[in-house]
């Protein structure tokens, strides 16, 4: 009854819904892999306010050469707090333009903290909304305190497409903080990670909008997994139930057969003497 599954045509047609069904499955184990990524991610961004911040140099090595970063943290480091103890330079401060928070287009301002050993960290000390005139009119920045200043804050990594810089009256213009791009424009070593301020000694302006931690959306991953395992299920179903059509050959609709059955009982009669 299933012999004609071993002809050329359908043996093509196995191997078809095979290849597709393995590539649906890579897929959805893909998609896993990054809920998996992203629900770590999650974790370390929940437990990092409940865990005591770590000296700075517990978690990222120091730089050693100034023009380029110092070695990144590990992607697992991100989010960690950390605490340093330096004086912030405000003459090489940077501004982050374009950056949204709560729906609102403003800046964020980054600060080298320069520390004992003479390299420094760039520390994200908040966001504020922009001068009258539009979201890339400067606003007035408040200046960064004088002296020893002791700052804890969340390891966040270079960020990606960051773009060219521009300087405005002197100061230097970011879309995003990528730390390769900035590390030339510093005339000290800097740390592979900036810090993303969440307290500060002396305490910092209220001005300034604490950035909060986004998580990531670990469910829209898993879901995807679940369809994509899903489609290679419904493929290989797809087969079998074409192969049982093919098995049971064409299917004569009740209309037909009612119509052929009754010209054979009328042929019949007919010929009755």
């Amino acid at each position: 009854m299933y012999r004609f599954l071993f002809t050329p045509r359908w043996l093509g047609y196995l191997a078809l819904a095979l290849a597709a069904a393995a590539v649906m499955v890579l897929l959805g184990n893909w998609q896993l892999s990054r809920y998996q990524e992203r629900t770590a991610i999650n974790d370390r961004i929940d437990r990092a306010d409940s865990v005591a911040p770590v000296p700075l140099g517990e978690i990222a090595a120091a730089p050693t050469a100034t023009g380029t970063p110092g070695p990144a943290p590990g992607q697992d480091a991100e989010w960690t707090r950390v605490t340093v103890t330096g004086v912030y330079d405000p003459a090489h401060e940077i501004l982050a333009r374009s950056r949204t928070v709560a729906g609102q287009v403003g800046f964020e301002v980054v600060t080298p903290l320069r520390l004992p050993d003479g390299t420094a960290v760039l520390v994200d000390r908040g966001w504020i909304p922009p001068a009258d005139g539009g979201a890339l009119a400067r606003p007035a920045i408040p200046p960064a305190p004088a002296g020893t200043v002791t700052v804890i804050g969340k390891i966040r990594l270079t960020e990606s497409k960051a773009g060219a810089i521009e300087r405005r009256d002197g100061r230097v213009e970011t879309r995003r903080i990528g730390l390769p791009l900035l590390a030339p424009e510093l005339p000290y070593p800097i740390y592979g990670t900036f810090l993303q301020l969440t307290e500060q000694q002396p305490a910092a302006d209220p001005i300034f909008t604490q950035i909060e931690a986004r998580h990531e959306n670990a469910w829209q991953n898993g879901g995807y997994a679940v369809q994509w395992w899903l489609f290679a299920v419904l493929t290989l179903a797809g087969f079998g139930w074409a192969a049982r059509r093919e098995a049971r050959g064409p299917v004569t609709p009740a209309g037909s057969r009612l119509a052929e059955d009754a010209e054979h009982y009328a042929n019949a009669a007919a010929e009755k003497p």
